[in-house]
């Protein structure tokens, strides 16, 4: 523990002498940081999905750094300082775990999780749908508007109703898209209703996926990575035969593109 308070004192050290003689750090305010530190966020899921340790402790470092600069720069306005940050996580994981710190009974992730939002409620959020940012990516947005949903209890009873709902948005898409004249421009309705049954497709996807325990945001970037590597294999072989990809034919490209897939 001591080495750990250490650490942690250098850097608010260090922090304090880059805020009082460093022209760039004395420029930066929490807008500057904002997109700074979203970029950081994405560079440590990177490397999660990368599976890399040294890198993820890296970003880890560059996240904790911004976090320190957040809290210098609030100490600042004299609104927050770091211990009020700490404090206040602190307080908020005592709470919302009775049943470590209080006389509560849980059986499993899924009772913990259901506490949380009712403490949520309770605190003052208007909505259990209050936590989820505006910002995030419409993926996993819906994921995180599932989860808690369903942390209430709205939610279905099993994954073959999950999956029925599914079945039924895939049929409404395809209504909406044989009723489409393919001979005339798509109208704004037409591109409105085709909008709506791809979306709530999704979003029954989005939400069978938690039945499968099966995180859609990491599935789909998995899918990405590896249509990458079968596409740039491609690339290679046309580099290879001295041609470009536009002169290849859709055979010499799916040929190419199944022994991709066996050198995995």
């Amino acid at each position: 523990m001591d080495e750990k308070l250490v650490a942690f004192g250098r850097l608010l050290k260090i922090m304090d002498e880059l805020r009082a003689q460093c022209p760039w750090d004395q420029k930066q305010t929490f807008e500057t940081l904002r997109h700074l530190s979203i970029e950081e966020v994405y560079e440590l899921a990177e490397a999660i999905m990368n599976q890399d340790p040294e890198m993820i402790k890296k970003e880890l470092g560059d996240i904790l750094l911004h976090i320190v600069f957040y809290a210098k720069i609030g100490s600042e306005k004299q609104q927050f300082d770091i211990t009020d940050v700490i404090n206040g996580i602190c307080d908020k994981l005592i709470h919302r775990h009775p049943h470590i710190y209080g006389d509560v009974k849980v059986t499993n992730a899924d009772e913990v999780k259901q506490n949380w939002e009712k403490l949520k409620l309770k605190e003052g959020n208007t909505s259990v749908l209050g936590g989820v940012p505006t910002s995030l990516p419409a993926l996993i947005k819906a994921m995180r508007i599932q989860e808690k949903a369903g942390a209430v209890g709205f939610d279905w009873n099993n994954a073959g109703q999950v999956w029925k709902k599914v079945e039924e948005e895939m049929g409404e898409l395809q209504e909406e898209v044989l009723k489409i004249d393919t001979e005339k421009p798509s109208s704004l309705e037409d591109k409105e209703k085709l909008d709506a049954e791809f979306g709530d497709l999704l979003f029954s996807l989005v939400n069978y996926s938690r039945y499968l325990n099966v995180n859609p945001e990491e599935a789909l970037e998995k899918t990405n990575r590896k249509f990458i590597r079968r596409f740039l294999y491609i690339e290679e072989k046309a580099k290879a035969i001295g041609k470009s990809m536009d002169e290849m034919s859709l055979e010499e490209m799916d040929l190419y593109w199944n022994e991709a897939k066996k050198t995995e």
